[in-house]
Protein backbone atom coordinates (compact mmCIF):
# COMPACT_ATOMS: atom_id res chain seq x y z
CA UNK A 1 0.00 0.00 0.00
CA UNK A 2 1.05 3.42 -1.10
CA UNK A 3 0.59 4.93 2.75
CA UNK A 4 2.69 2.47 4.38
CA UNK A 5 5.60 3.03 1.95
CA UNK A 6 5.80 6.69 2.23
CA UNK A 7 8.24 8.55 3.78
CA UNK A 8 5.85 11.42 4.49
CA UNK A 9 4.23 9.34 7.10
CA UNK A 10 7.41 10.44 9.16
CA UNK A 11 7.18 13.93 8.68
CA UNK A 12 3.18 13.82 9.79
CA UNK A 13 4.05 12.03 12.41
CA UNK A 14 6.64 14.48 13.39
CA UNK A 15 3.97 16.86 13.22
CA UNK A 16 1.27 14.52 15.19
CA UNK A 17 4.03 14.96 17.98
CA UNK A 18 4.21 18.71 17.89
CA UNK A 19 0.69 19.87 18.02
CA UNK A 20 -0.03 16.72 21.22
CA UNK A 21 3.17 18.64 23.07
CA UNK A 22 2.11 22.38 22.31
CA UNK A 23 -1.55 21.95 22.02
CA UNK A 24 -2.37 18.88 24.73
CA UNK A 25 0.27 18.15 26.97
CA UNK A 26 1.93 21.06 28.29
CA UNK A 27 -0.71 23.29 28.99
CA UNK A 28 -2.76 20.69 30.56
CA UNK A 29 -0.17 19.98 32.91
CA UNK A 30 0.56 24.17 33.11
CA UNK A 31 -2.88 23.66 34.83
CA UNK A 32 -1.94 21.33 37.62
CA UNK A 33 1.33 22.76 38.14
CA UNK A 34 -0.07 26.77 38.59
CA UNK A 35 -3.35 25.39 40.49
CA UNK A 36 -1.80 26.95 43.78
CA UNK A 37 -1.01 30.72 42.24
CA UNK A 38 -4.44 30.23 40.54
CA UNK A 39 -5.90 29.21 44.44
CA UNK A 40 -3.96 32.43 45.93
CA UNK A 41 -5.33 34.78 43.51
CA UNK A 42 -8.94 33.66 43.04
CA UNK A 43 -9.45 32.08 46.72
CA UNK A 44 -10.30 28.58 46.05
CA UNK A 45 -9.70 25.43 48.43
CA UNK A 46 -8.79 21.86 47.30
CA UNK A 47 -12.16 20.80 46.11
CA UNK A 48 -12.48 23.21 43.55
CA UNK A 49 -9.00 22.79 42.40
CA UNK A 50 -10.00 19.55 42.18
CA UNK A 51 -13.05 20.16 40.22
CA UNK A 52 -10.87 22.78 37.64
CA UNK A 53 -8.34 20.03 37.23
CA UNK A 54 -10.76 17.21 36.21
CA UNK A 55 -13.87 18.95 34.60
CA UNK A 56 -11.96 19.82 31.17
CA UNK A 57 -12.41 15.88 30.52
CA UNK A 58 -16.10 16.51 31.07
CA UNK A 59 -17.15 17.53 27.83
CA UNK A 60 -14.77 15.21 26.32
CA UNK A 61 -17.81 12.30 27.02
CA UNK A 62 -19.59 14.01 24.53
CA UNK A 63 -17.49 15.63 21.97
CA UNK A 64 -14.97 12.59 21.57
CA UNK A 65 -17.65 10.68 19.51
CA UNK A 66 -18.46 13.66 17.18
CA UNK A 67 -14.59 14.31 16.96
CA UNK A 68 -14.10 11.06 15.91
CA UNK A 69 -16.85 10.52 13.55
CA UNK A 70 -15.89 13.78 11.98
CA UNK A 71 -12.81 12.60 11.23
CA UNK A 72 -13.79 9.17 9.67
CA UNK A 73 -16.54 11.50 7.63
CA UNK A 74 -14.70 14.29 6.50
CA UNK A 75 -10.67 12.95 7.12
CA UNK A 76 -8.93 13.91 9.74
CA UNK A 77 -6.53 16.67 8.07
CA UNK A 78 -9.78 19.25 7.91
CA UNK A 79 -10.28 18.12 11.47
CA UNK A 80 -6.87 18.96 13.02
CA UNK A 81 -6.71 22.47 10.72
CA UNK A 82 -9.98 23.47 12.33
CA UNK A 83 -9.46 21.57 15.69
CA UNK A 84 -5.64 23.60 16.40
CA UNK A 85 -6.89 26.67 15.94
CA UNK A 86 -10.37 26.23 18.01
CA UNK A 87 -8.23 24.67 20.91
CA UNK A 88 -5.09 27.33 20.52
CA UNK A 89 -7.44 30.55 21.17
CA UNK A 90 -9.59 28.98 23.51
CA UNK A 91 -6.50 27.80 25.51
CA UNK A 92 -5.35 31.62 25.50
CA UNK A 93 -8.55 32.73 26.49
CA UNK A 94 -8.31 30.69 29.95
CA UNK A 95 -5.68 33.55 30.79
CA UNK A 96 -8.26 36.31 30.81
CA UNK A 97 -10.28 35.06 33.15
CA UNK A 98 -11.62 37.05 35.92
CA UNK A 99 -13.12 34.82 38.19
CA UNK A 100 -13.28 30.89 39.22
CA UNK A 101 -16.75 30.90 36.87
CA UNK A 102 -14.99 32.23 34.33
CA UNK A 103 -12.41 30.05 34.52
CA UNK A 104 -14.33 26.82 34.41
CA UNK A 105 -16.22 27.83 31.36
CA UNK A 106 -13.01 28.14 29.32
CA UNK A 107 -11.63 25.18 31.17
CA UNK A 108 -14.79 23.13 29.85
CA UNK A 109 -14.60 25.10 26.17
CA UNK A 110 -11.27 23.67 25.74
CA UNK A 111 -12.11 20.23 27.19
CA UNK A 112 -14.46 20.19 24.29
CA UNK A 113 -12.69 20.46 21.30
CA UNK A 114 -8.56 19.30 22.78
CA UNK A 115 -10.48 15.41 21.87
CA UNK A 116 -10.63 16.43 18.36
CA UNK A 117 -6.96 16.78 18.16
CA UNK A 118 -6.14 13.78 19.76
CA UNK A 119 -8.67 11.71 18.08
CA UNK A 120 -7.77 12.90 14.43
CA UNK A 121 -4.09 12.73 15.01
CA UNK A 122 -4.35 8.86 15.92
CA UNK A 123 -6.41 8.30 13.34
CA UNK A 124 -3.69 9.75 10.90
CA UNK A 125 -1.21 7.46 12.43
CA UNK A 126 -3.63 4.35 11.43
CA UNK A 127 -3.96 5.33 7.99
CA UNK A 128 -0.48 5.93 7.17
CA UNK A 129 1.44 3.31 9.27
CA UNK A 130 1.02 -0.82 8.90
CA UNK A 131 -0.10 -2.80 11.61
CA UNK A 132 3.38 -3.76 12.13
CA UNK A 133 4.31 -0.58 13.03
CA UNK A 134 1.21 0.78 14.81
CA UNK A 135 3.02 -0.05 18.53
CA UNK A 136 6.17 1.94 17.61
CA UNK A 137 3.77 5.31 16.24
CA UNK A 138 0.93 5.42 19.66
CA UNK A 139 4.56 5.16 21.44
CA UNK A 140 5.98 7.99 20.04
CA UNK A 141 2.48 9.60 20.57
CA UNK A 142 2.42 8.81 24.49
CA UNK A 143 6.19 9.10 24.34
CA UNK A 144 5.21 13.06 23.03
CA UNK A 145 2.37 13.19 26.04
CA UNK A 146 4.80 12.88 28.11
CA UNK A 147 7.58 14.77 27.29
CA UNK A 148 4.55 17.88 27.17
CA UNK A 149 3.72 16.85 30.23
CA UNK A 150 7.29 16.93 32.25
CA UNK A 151 8.21 20.39 30.19
CA UNK A 152 4.93 21.51 31.17
CA UNK A 153 5.51 20.68 35.06
CA UNK A 154 8.61 21.96 34.96
CA UNK A 155 8.89 24.55 33.24
CA UNK A 156 5.28 26.86 33.69
CA UNK A 157 4.99 27.68 37.09
CA UNK A 158 9.21 27.77 38.17
CA UNK A 159 10.07 29.12 34.87
CA UNK A 160 7.55 30.52 32.41
CA UNK A 161 4.95 32.35 35.32
CA UNK A 162 7.53 34.70 36.58
CA UNK A 163 9.08 35.40 33.17
CA UNK A 164 5.87 36.06 31.86
CA UNK A 165 4.58 37.53 34.55
CA UNK A 166 1.70 35.37 36.13
CA UNK A 167 -0.41 32.06 35.38
CA UNK A 168 -2.77 34.61 33.20
CA UNK A 169 0.45 35.01 30.68
CA UNK A 170 1.31 31.30 30.70
CA UNK A 171 -1.88 30.24 29.06
CA UNK A 172 -2.05 32.90 26.91
CA UNK A 173 1.54 31.73 25.54
CA UNK A 174 1.21 28.45 25.32
CA UNK A 175 -2.71 28.95 23.74
CA UNK A 176 -1.42 31.82 20.78
CA UNK A 177 1.57 29.20 19.72
CA UNK A 178 -0.79 25.81 19.64
CA UNK A 179 -3.02 28.22 17.30
CA UNK A 180 -0.46 28.82 15.06
CA UNK A 181 0.13 25.08 14.38
CA UNK A 182 -3.08 25.31 12.47
CA UNK A 183 -0.83 26.39 9.08
CA UNK A 184 1.32 23.93 8.95
CA UNK A 185 -1.64 21.39 9.36
CA UNK A 186 -3.03 23.91 6.27
CA UNK A 187 -0.33 22.41 3.79
CA UNK A 188 -0.35 18.39 4.71
CA UNK A 189 -1.38 16.21 1.95
CA UNK A 190 -4.57 13.71 2.71
CA UNK A 191 -3.45 9.96 2.80
CA UNK A 192 -3.54 7.93 -0.51
CA UNK A 193 -6.95 5.85 -0.62
CA UNK A 194 -6.06 2.27 0.06
CA UNK A 195 -6.16 0.22 -3.37
CA UNK A 196 -8.92 -2.08 -2.00
CA UNK A 197 -10.90 0.96 -1.06
CA UNK A 198 -13.87 2.67 -3.00
CA UNK A 199 -12.53 5.98 -1.88
CA UNK A 200 -16.11 6.67 -0.25
CA UNK A 201 -16.13 7.67 3.42
CA UNK A 202 -18.65 5.53 5.80
CA UNK A 203 -21.72 7.64 7.12
CA UNK A 204 -21.35 8.95 10.93
CA UNK A 205 -24.25 7.03 11.72
CA UNK A 206 -23.21 4.14 9.95
CA UNK A 207 -20.13 3.85 12.05
CA UNK A 208 -21.33 4.93 15.00
CA UNK A 209 -24.46 1.85 14.76
CA UNK A 210 -21.13 0.01 13.33
CA UNK A 211 -18.55 0.38 16.50
CA UNK A 212 -21.68 0.58 19.11
CA UNK A 213 -21.69 -3.00 18.99
CA UNK A 214 -17.96 -4.32 19.48
CA UNK A 215 -17.88 -5.61 23.06
CA UNK A 216 -14.15 -5.28 23.03
CA UNK A 217 -14.84 -1.77 22.84
CA UNK A 218 -16.85 -0.86 25.33
CA UNK A 219 -14.62 -2.93 27.56
CA UNK A 220 -11.29 -0.83 26.61
CA UNK A 221 -13.46 2.04 27.09
CA UNK A 222 -14.12 0.98 30.99
CA UNK A 223 -10.03 0.25 31.01
CA UNK A 224 -9.79 4.35 29.54
CA UNK A 225 -12.21 5.35 32.66
CA UNK A 226 -10.61 3.83 35.17
CA UNK A 227 -6.83 4.11 34.48
CA UNK A 228 -6.92 7.39 32.69
CA UNK A 229 -9.63 8.90 35.81
CA UNK A 230 -6.88 7.74 38.34
CA UNK A 231 -3.91 8.88 36.17
CA UNK A 232 -5.54 12.29 35.96
CA UNK A 233 -6.61 12.12 39.76
CA UNK A 234 -2.85 11.59 41.02
CA UNK A 235 -1.52 14.06 38.09
CA UNK A 236 -3.32 17.10 39.58
CA UNK A 237 -3.10 16.08 43.77
CA UNK A 238 0.24 15.03 43.82
CA UNK A 239 2.01 18.35 43.81
CA UNK A 240 -0.81 19.78 46.50
CA UNK A 241 -0.27 17.35 48.48
CA UNK A 242 3.56 17.32 48.81
CA UNK A 243 3.34 21.06 49.33
CA UNK A 244 0.94 20.05 52.25
CA UNK A 245 3.55 18.25 53.77
CA UNK A 246 5.81 21.00 53.37
CA UNK A 247 8.00 20.46 50.27
CA UNK A 248 8.80 23.77 48.63
CA UNK A 249 7.56 24.52 45.35
CA UNK A 250 10.22 23.03 42.83
CA UNK A 251 10.40 20.46 44.20
CA UNK A 252 7.06 19.17 44.29
CA UNK A 253 6.69 20.19 40.99
CA UNK A 254 10.21 18.18 40.33
CA UNK A 255 8.43 14.81 41.59
CA UNK A 256 5.58 15.12 39.00
CA UNK A 257 7.79 15.92 36.26
CA UNK A 258 9.97 12.19 37.53
CA UNK A 259 6.76 10.86 36.53
CA UNK A 260 5.97 12.29 33.47
CA UNK A 261 9.81 11.31 32.80
CA UNK A 262 10.30 8.10 33.27
CA UNK A 263 6.95 6.97 31.49
CA UNK A 264 8.07 8.85 28.56
CA UNK A 265 12.00 7.35 28.61
CA UNK A 266 10.45 3.77 29.00
CA UNK A 267 7.71 3.83 26.41
CA UNK A 268 9.34 3.29 23.23
CA UNK A 269 10.87 0.43 24.39
CA UNK A 270 7.55 -0.89 25.52
CA UNK A 271 5.90 -0.65 22.21
CA UNK A 272 8.44 -1.98 20.42
CA UNK A 273 8.48 -4.72 22.67
CA UNK A 274 5.14 -5.01 22.05
CA UNK A 275 5.37 -5.22 18.34
CA UNK A 276 7.85 -7.95 18.51
CA UNK A 277 6.00 -9.98 21.15
CA UNK A 278 2.52 -9.53 19.29
CA UNK A 279 0.82 -8.79 22.98
CA UNK A 280 -0.51 -5.78 24.17
CA UNK A 281 -2.06 -7.32 27.05
CA UNK A 282 1.06 -8.86 28.81
CA UNK A 283 2.61 -5.16 28.76
CA UNK A 284 -0.66 -3.46 30.08
CA UNK A 285 -1.00 -5.70 32.74
CA UNK A 286 2.21 -5.60 34.35
CA UNK A 287 2.03 -1.90 33.85
CA UNK A 288 -1.44 -2.16 35.71
CA UNK A 289 0.11 -3.82 39.11
CA UNK A 290 2.97 -1.73 38.61
CA UNK A 291 0.40 1.24 38.89
CA UNK A 292 -1.25 0.20 41.26
CA UNK A 293 1.49 -0.83 43.71
CA UNK A 294 2.89 3.00 43.07
CA UNK A 295 -0.35 4.76 44.03
CA UNK A 296 -0.95 2.92 47.43
CA UNK A 297 2.48 3.67 48.48
CA UNK A 298 2.41 7.05 48.06
CA UNK A 299 -0.26 7.84 50.28
CA UNK A 300 2.20 6.36 53.02
CA UNK A 301 5.44 7.36 51.57
CA UNK A 302 7.86 9.87 53.70
CA UNK A 303 10.80 11.50 52.37
CA UNK A 304 12.80 9.91 49.69
CA UNK A 305 10.83 7.35 49.44
CA UNK A 306 8.21 9.03 47.73
CA UNK A 307 10.54 9.39 44.56
CA UNK A 308 10.79 5.84 44.44
CA UNK A 309 6.88 5.15 44.28
CA UNK A 310 6.36 8.39 42.04
CA UNK A 311 8.89 6.54 39.65
CA UNK A 312 7.39 2.70 40.21
CA UNK A 313 4.15 4.21 39.47
CA UNK A 314 5.09 5.94 36.18
CA UNK A 315 7.35 3.64 34.74
CA UNK A 316 5.09 2.40 32.51
CA UNK A 317 1.99 4.45 32.34
CA UNK A 318 2.72 5.65 28.92
CA UNK A 319 3.29 2.60 28.27
CA UNK A 320 -0.28 1.15 29.31
CA UNK A 321 -1.98 4.04 27.26
CA UNK A 322 0.41 3.43 23.98
CA UNK A 323 -1.09 -0.48 24.10
CA UNK A 324 -4.39 0.50 24.98
CA UNK A 325 -4.81 2.78 21.82
CA UNK A 326 -2.98 0.59 19.88
CA UNK A 327 -5.32 -2.48 20.54
CA UNK A 328 -8.30 0.06 19.74
CA UNK A 329 -7.12 -0.30 16.08
CA UNK A 330 -6.27 -4.01 15.96
CA UNK A 331 -9.88 -4.98 17.33
CA UNK A 332 -11.23 -7.17 14.85
CA UNK A 333 -13.79 -5.10 12.68
CA UNK A 334 -12.46 -1.04 13.79
CA UNK A 335 -9.10 -0.81 11.40
CA UNK A 336 -7.92 2.80 10.46
CA UNK A 337 -11.98 2.95 8.96
CA UNK A 338 -14.10 3.26 11.98
CA UNK A 339 -10.87 4.09 14.44
CA UNK A 340 -11.95 7.97 14.71
CA UNK A 341 -15.51 6.51 16.17
CA UNK A 342 -14.03 4.14 18.54
CA UNK A 343 -11.17 6.46 19.37
CA UNK A 344 -14.34 8.72 20.25
CA UNK A 345 -16.70 5.81 22.38
CA UNK A 346 -13.11 5.14 24.37
CA UNK A 347 -12.15 8.71 24.99
CA UNK A 348 -15.68 9.73 26.21
CA UNK A 349 -16.07 7.00 28.68
CA UNK A 350 -12.52 7.95 29.99
CA UNK A 351 -13.25 12.12 30.03
CA UNK A 352 -16.37 10.64 32.17
CA UNK A 353 -13.54 9.44 34.70
CA UNK A 354 -11.33 12.25 34.42
CA UNK A 355 -13.72 14.64 35.22
CA UNK A 356 -14.94 12.50 38.49
CA UNK A 357 -12.15 10.99 40.06
CA UNK A 358 -9.96 14.20 40.72
CA UNK A 359 -12.82 15.54 42.53
CA UNK A 360 -13.93 12.78 44.14
CA UNK A 361 -10.41 11.76 45.07
CA UNK A 362 -9.64 14.97 46.83
CA UNK A 363 -12.89 15.37 48.88
CA UNK A 364 -10.79 12.07 50.28
CA UNK A 365 -8.15 14.43 51.64
CA UNK A 366 -10.74 16.09 54.55
CA UNK A 367 -10.47 12.43 56.18
CA UNK A 368 -6.50 11.67 55.67
CA UNK A 369 -4.41 13.06 53.12
CA UNK A 370 -3.26 9.69 51.50
CA UNK A 371 -6.34 8.49 51.06
CA UNK A 372 -7.20 10.21 47.20
CA UNK A 373 -3.93 7.54 46.32
CA UNK A 374 -5.56 4.67 48.00
CA UNK A 375 -8.87 5.41 46.14
CA UNK A 376 -7.05 5.87 42.70
CA UNK A 377 -4.94 2.71 43.35
CA UNK A 378 -8.20 0.82 43.73
CA UNK A 379 -9.76 2.34 40.36
CA UNK A 380 -5.97 1.31 38.46
CA UNK A 381 -6.34 -2.15 40.03
CA UNK A 382 -9.83 -2.22 38.43
CA UNK A 383 -8.31 -0.83 35.18
CA UNK A 384 -5.58 -4.10 35.36
CA UNK A 385 -8.54 -6.66 35.56
CA UNK A 386 -10.67 -5.55 33.03
CA UNK A 387 -7.33 -5.94 31.19
CA UNK A 388 -7.12 -9.17 31.26
CA UNK A 389 -10.94 -10.05 29.94
CA UNK A 390 -10.16 -8.37 26.66
CA UNK A 391 -10.27 -10.21 24.31
CA UNK A 392 -7.64 -11.54 21.72
CA UNK A 393 -7.51 -9.63 18.24
CA UNK A 394 -6.50 -11.06 15.30
CA UNK A 395 -5.50 -7.77 13.29
CA UNK A 396 -7.54 -7.36 10.81
CA UNK A 397 -7.79 -4.34 8.77
CA UNK A 398 -11.12 -3.12 8.20
CA UNK A 399 -11.99 -1.79 4.21
CA UNK A 400 -14.88 0.31 3.21
CA UNK A 401 -16.33 -1.92 0.45
CA UNK A 402 -19.02 -0.70 -1.91
CA UNK A 403 -22.28 -2.83 -0.19
CA UNK A 404 -21.06 -1.49 2.52
CA UNK A 405 -21.26 2.52 1.01
CA UNK A 406 -24.93 1.10 -0.43
CA UNK A 407 -26.33 0.50 3.06
CA UNK A 408 -24.94 3.37 4.38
Amino acid sequence: METHNSKYKWYLLCLILITNIVILAMPSMALSVLSNEIAQELNLNVVQIGVLWGIGSLPAIFTSLFGGSLGDKFGPKKMMLVSTLLVGLLGAIRGLSPDYGFLLVSVVLVGAFMPFVFLNGLKTIGQWFPNSQLGLANGFVTMAMALGFFLGSILSASILSPWLGGWRNVFVFYGLIGAILCIPWFFTRSAPIPKSSTGQSVSMGKSIQHVFKMKNIWLIGLVMFCMAGAIQGVMGYLPLYLRGNGWEGLRADSALSAYNLVSMVFVLPLALMSDRMGSRKKIMVIAGIMTVLGFSLLSIAKGNWVWVFVLLSGFMRDGFMAMLFTSVIETDGIGHVYAGTAMGIINGIGGIGMSVEPALGNSLAAYWAGAPFVFWAGSALIATVLVILLQKNRKVVVEITEMEIIMA
